[in-house]
This record gives structure tokens, sequence and C-alpha cells, in this order.
């Protein structure tokens, strides 16, 4: 064989590769349905304990994102996808704050001995006021608006 005829051949890497490719186009082909019914919808999300409630002007309250007795006193509990720390620092007293720790942006992680912590760097703040206890945060957790109406802590 020629030096030409070498050059134009395709690598053995490069003939699996095709291969390959070639092979999981077949497979994701197979894998089509066609004809039949479409998937129904996903179940609406369920409502939080406590679900949705009228205002006294008629006006459709926020569900609720826990109940009181959900929240330990001399603790509290992260609500990650609303952005937002429930504590509960005596009996009766609710507090919340924003999850976003001040120091780098992190949700905080957790609450624990009457503290609000920030796993990514160690901040921690207190659950009565948002005050920075420990890390490298320099700055109070913002508070948040909750409402507590009968037994349901919702936001404001």
């Amino acid at each position: 064989m020629s030096d030409v005829d070498e050059r134009h051949r395709p690598s053995r890497r490069t003939v699996l590769a095709c291969a390959g490719a070639a092979g999981a186009g077949a497979l994701l082909t197979g894998c089509q349905t066609y004809g039949e019914a479409a998937a129904p919808a996903p179940a609406a999300p369920q409502a939080p304990a406590g679900g949705t409630a009228a205002t006294s002007d008629g006006t459709v309250a926020a569900p609720a994102l826990a109940t009181v007795a959900d929240i330990p006193v001399g603790g509290g509990k992260v609500f990650a996808a609303e952005g937002v720390v429930v504590t509960q620092p005596e009996a009766g007293t609710i507090k919340a704050f924003s999850a976003k720790c001040t120091h780098a942006g992190c949700t905080v992680s957790e609450v624990r001995q009457r503290a609000i912590v920030c796993r990514c760097h160690n901040s921690s703040f207190d659950i009565a006021d948002g005050a920075v206890t420990g890390g490298p945060a320099r700055q109070p957790l913002p508070a948040a608006g909750v409402t507590v109406d009968g037994d349901s802590i919702r936001l404001a």
C-alpha cells in the first residue's frame, strides 16, 4: 500500500466513535412511542400543613409553611424553597429571617443549639434576632415577614 492510502484511512478511534454514535442513535429512535396517548400531567402540588385560608378582607392567604408545633422551642426550621428560616426562640414567639447567608449567599442549612447555621463557611446567627454569633459573616440575617394565624405560620 502507498503512503497516500494510509493518510486517507480513518483511525480505529474514529471508526469506533462513529459506530458508537450510530448505535446510540438507533437505540434512541427505538425508544420513541408513536400513537400512544400523552402521559397525564403531574398532580398539582399539595399545600403544606394548614393549606390556604381567607383573610378578613376576603382574599386568599398564602399557604401555611408549618404549624407552630412544627417549629421546636429554642430551635427552628429552614424552608429553603421559600428562602426563609422560621424560629421559635421562646414558646409562642415566632421569628423569621432570610435563609440566605450574609457572608457568601449560601442557603443556611440548619438550626441547632439556638443558632441558625450556614455550613458553607460556618457562619452562625442568633435565632431570636438574626445577629451574627460566629463565622465570617459580618451582617445579621434580615428579618422575613411571617404571620401566625391560629396555629398556622404563613409568609406575609
